[in-house]
């Protein structure tokens, strides 16, 4: 098990007096690899608070560049970062936030040729994308890769969150549904309006970035009842949370009884957009 420096034990102590962290479980944080897809609306606050959290390595994968109409929800990017590659900018945040963490960053575009490559260096992934193709995509790999996904999606003031680890079973023997349980397919392009086009209200972004990062360090400790088989509906305007059951559905083509999808040859050449303006 990696041992706590007295630097670390000062900086954690907070989830050190934690019944449910303590040491083994900062230990387990200081272990982990945790590779986030997009470093933009959800993406910031996930690497943020991976990162005060004490994940020990950080991967951060987007091809975009710092916008000014970003910073109003991209918290992990500032004014004087316009026009930077968001995994730079976002990688000098993190290093001023917690210089102890590694963070690794891939300033390309996830795809079906790297997807599985890129995962497989990963013990979890957090989506932060902002398209569908891109969505479905990550949920594939990570499913052929057996790494648990933790996703997330905003709407213009509400926001989803679950676990997808579809390649572990629950105690009855069911596999854990996956994001192709919820939705077989994609909606077809230009049916649902993306953040540029419908807006999103910045705050919103926080939140369920803040509850995915949640979830990962959960599922990283092993603590708390996981979201897996689970959806997390966040309406902001409301002030509501709801949580409803997810199924595995034995006729998805993914991971069903005659599964259909058995690489990533499915997704073709065209690129998946990591730049996650959400």
């Amino acid at each position: 098990m990696t041992t706590l420096t007295a630097e670390e034990v000062q900086r954690y102590k907070r989830h050190l007096v934690l019944r449910d962290v303590g040491a083994p479980g900062q230990q387990k944080l200081k272990a982990a690899r945790v590779l986030v897809i997009g470093a933009g609306g959800l993406g910031s606050p996930v690497l943020m608070y991976l990162a005060a959290a004490g994940v020990g390595t950080i991967g951060i994968i987007d091809d975009d560049r710092v916008s000014l109409d970003n910073l109003q929800r991209q918290i992990a990017h500032d004014t004087d970062d316009t026009g930077r590659l968001k995994v730079e900018s976002a990688r000098e945040t993190i290093h001023r936030l917690n210089p102890l963490v590694n963070v690794e960053v891939h300033a390309e575009r996830l795809n079906a040729r790297n997807a599985l490559e890129i995962i497989a260096r990963y013990d979890i992934v957090a989506d932060g994308s902002d398209n569908f193709a891109t969505r479905y995509l990550v949920s594939d790999a990570c499913y052929l890769a057996k790494r648990p996904l933790a996703y997330a999606t905003l709407g213009a003031f509400d926001g989803y969150v679950s676990l997808f680890k579809p390649y572990e079973k629950t105690a009855d023997g069911t596999p854990y549904p996956t994001l192709r349980c919820l939705f077989p397919e994609a909606p077809p392009a230009g049916l649902v309006a993306n953040c540029a086009e419908a807006g999103v209200l910045g705050p919103v972004a926080g939140v369920i970035g803040t509850l995915q990062a949640a979830e990962i360090v959960k599922e990283i400790i092993g603590i708390g009842e996981s979201l897996a088989g689970r959806l997390l509906i966040c309406d902001v305007l409301a002030s509501r949370f709801e949580v409803v059951s997810i199924s595995w559905d034995p006729d998805n083509p993914l991971s069903g009884q005659t599964p259909t999808i058995t690489d990533l040859s499915i997704h073709g050449s065209t690129d998946g957009s990591a730049c996650a303006a959400e």
